[in-house]
């Protein structure tokens, strides 16, 4: 089994570092780690610290760090604006997403989307998903955290900004006769991919996704659920992209 990841504000500069807070409580309470058994200290954003516990506190670890590495920025990088979904079928999505990948994640306040994101509950709402994504990347032992965007979520039309500027946009739709098995993508820049909400998207903003250049693609003849749907598309795009 691989060992375990926990996640920094900085790297331990010298050879010696105390993991505590939260983090040193999960890995001396929780996992229990013990004296010798190797671990992954990681800033998220790209640099990872290898070490061995060299001693466990209460609520600590003593880590003696052997080795270090720096993860470049991947390039071309995976951006899904998600629609907002309701009750947990959007952390789910953000979850397995984080674990296959992804770069970063828009919440969509699409039409069609049942849960708004308003006022402090919208803040609230988003801090939920970064928080879902942090946990999912230590599982995947990612040295990046996925970036959660948003003020807390963006509009139909902030999307479309967003998709004018990509090196490539492709909206997930259910009526679209190209595949995404099969389009053209770019070399470095961002591929940009909507995922729409239980309700799907509506004419008005797959429109609007396509002035602003964005190519309508689906996945197989199956409707996949919003929570499922990026994740299968990474899964294509991680393949096709030689990333897996």
């Amino acid at each position: 089994m691989s060992a375990p990841l926990f996640l920094v504000e900085s790297l331990p500069s010298g050879s010696t570092f105390t993991l505590d807070g939260p983090e040193g409580h999960h890995a001396a309470t929780v996992q229990r780690l013990r004296v010798g058994e190797a671990l992954i200290l990681a800033d998220g954003r790209g640099g990872t610290a290898f070490g061995e516990v060299a001693a466990v506190g209460r609520g600590s670890v003593d880590v003696t760090v052997t080795g270090r590495r720096q993860e470049p920025v991947t390039d071309p990088r995976l951006v899904v604006v998600q629609g907002i979904a309701k009750g947990d079928r959007g952390e789910l999505a953000v979850q397995a997403m984080t674990e296959v990948g992804v770069d970063e994640i828009v919440p969509w306040a699409a039409s069609r989307s049942v849960a708004q994101w308003r006022g402090d509950r919208g803040f609230k709402a988003r801090d939920k998903w970064a928080a879902t994504g942090r946990e999912a990347a230590k599982q995947a032992r990612r040295p990046w955290l996925p970036v959660v965007a948003g003020d807390p979520d963006c509009s139909t039309k902030q999307v479309a900004a967003r998709l004018d500027e990509a090196a490539a946009a492709f909206v997930l739709h259910e009526e679209a006769t190209e595949r995404l098995t099969a389009v053209t993508l770019p070399d470095a820049g961002e591929i940009v991919l909507v995922v729409g909400p239980e309700g799907g998207i509506s004419d008005p903003e797959l429109d609007a996704f396509r002035e602003a250049g964005a190519v309508p693609v689906r996945l197989g003849p199956a409707v996949l659920r919003t929570s499922t749907a990026g994740v299968a598309a990474l899964a294509v795009l991680s393949a096709r992209l030689n990333r897996w």
